[in-house]
């Protein structure tokens, strides 16, 4: 869970980076772009084509064409419908999506998994349950397609990885930056307008830090430790981020948040995974 962990703690700044410097002033097509273009490149050094067969590596890019290329499409959109707090609250359903995909792909109903990740739910909403303006309902939409385009990735690659585990991951990942790659090309060439570029050294270095470190370095780390844990936690770590962003949004930008329902709902989701951790697993 170390490599969660990890990546929650780096996550936990990108959601008010791009809520504060980049929604509004940049093309969001451009900002997916280039970040997932940055990702690609801390990892091309490492690809070794050797390790894979050609049916791998264009599953590994299709995974990551969702996961990432999909996700970041419909998830910088959703920042000029909602605020940050809100961007936030609508990802809860993202555990829920977890454990129902890989349920549906094991042809089976786990219970365990999926109280564990409806714990998770209640925990976040119990933070961010308030009032919401009027493009709730587009807003809400374009998140939830997010989630699940981030849920059906982290579910694929843990199934992928656990099929061929001979492979170097560091050493093939760069095929799923290639598959996201190709999805932001393709977004950018024909839905941007080509306008909202970068203006100042601020929100290029957002960028950049964006491209290289919370999704190059991130997304790495996020699978790589999502084939560590059994499903019922990934699906809980998924909401985890909840708390830890709204805290980095109120400590760095000052935005108001309940302090005492930002603790209840961080403690809900700390039990989730105490519970999943402690009892569900243990009869698996």
């Amino acid at each position: 869970m170390t490599y969660l962990l990890a990546t929650t703690l780096l996550w936990a700044f990108s959601f008010s980076l791009i809520g504060v410097y980049l929604a509004g002033q940049v093309d969001p097509w451009f900002s997916v772009l280039t970040r997932i273009a940055l990702a690609t490149l801390v990892f091309l050094p490492f690809l070794r084509i050797s390790q894979l067969n050609p049916h791998i590596a264009l599953k590994l890019m299709a995974i990551g064409a969702v996961q990432l290329g999909l996700m970041y499409a419909f998830y910088y959109h959703s920042f000029l419908y909602l605020s940050v707090p809100e961007v936030l609250l609508f990802t809860v359903m993202t555990p829920l999506y977890v454990t129902l995909l890989n349920d549906a792909l094991e042809g089976r109903f786990n219970r365990g998994f999926f109280m564990a990740a409806l714990l998770a739910i209640i925990g976040a909403v119990a933070i961010r349950y308030d009032g919401i303006n009027q493009g709730f309902i587009v807003g809400f939409a374009i998140v939830q397609a997010a989630n699940l385009c981030f849920a059906s990735g982290q579910v694929l690659y843990k199934r992928l990885m656990a099929k061929h585990d001979h492979l170097t991951q560091h050493q093939v990942f760069g095929c799923f930056f290639i598959g996201a790659l190709i999805v932001a090309l393709i977004c950018y060439g024909v839905f941007s307008d080509y306008s909202q570029l970068p203006t100042t050294p601020t929100q290029w270095g957002v960028l950049i830090y964006l491209g290289l470190i919370a999704s190059g370095l991130g997304y790495f780390a996020w699978n790589k430790g999502a084939t560590q844990v059994n499903v019922g936690t990934l699906a809980v770590m998924n909401n985890l981020l909840i708390p830890a962003g709204i805290l980095v949004n109120v400590l760095i930008w000052n935005r108001d948040a309940d302090i005492l329902r930002l603790t209840l709902g961080g403690g809900i989701i700390m039990a989730a995974l105490v519970i999943n951790e402690k009892y569900i697993n243990k009869h698996q």
